[in-house]
């Protein structure tokens, strides 16, 4: 499983030009799902987004997670994470999980989430188009594997 991790002060997700769901200050985390991932995959990236000190203390040092601050979350489902543009000019998903087994998962990491003490958590819609927007504050982006392999 994949994320790309940014720190907000603020995100949403349109559809079709209405505003679906949207954040104040927060992490933004576009999530990928690969064939093998399992919802072990997702208890890992959980904890390690929710514990993530990336939010500025009083000292203005990265010292502080999304809890410490009761930040706000956007989960936003995004298989092309998984693109592998190795060959060609197309990029393949070939590694992204199937539709119905992403779905499974996402789900349950959005849970997980809430079981970790999120205050709010918002979603994207899965497999929908979505317009996502946000103000990136730092900016700080992250990228997570739960593989470990960056």
């Amino acid at each position: 499983m994949r994320a790309v991790v940014q720190r907000v002060t603020r995100a949403q997700v349109l559809i079709d030009g209405q505003v679906i769901s949207k954040i104040s200050r927060g992490l933004l985390v576009l999530v990928g799902i690969g064939i093998d991932d399992t919802n072990s995959a997702a208890d890992y990236l959980a904890q390690k987004i929710v514990d993530l000190r990336i939010f500025e203390d009083s000292a203005g040092k990265m010292n502080l997670s999304l809890k410490d601050i009761n930040g706000q979350l956007l989960v936003v489902s995004q298989f092309t994470l998984y693109g592998d543009c190795r060959k060609g000019k197309r990029p393949s998903f070939s590694s992204a999980a199937r539709p119905e087994t992403a779905s499974e998962i996402y789900n349950y990491l959005i849970d997980k989430f809430h079981k970790l003490g999120v205050s709010k958590v918002q979603t994207g819609v899965f497999a929908a188009h979505m317009e996502v927007e946000l103000v990136n504050d730092g900016p700080v982006t992250i990228l997570l594997d739960s593989d470990k392999k960056f």
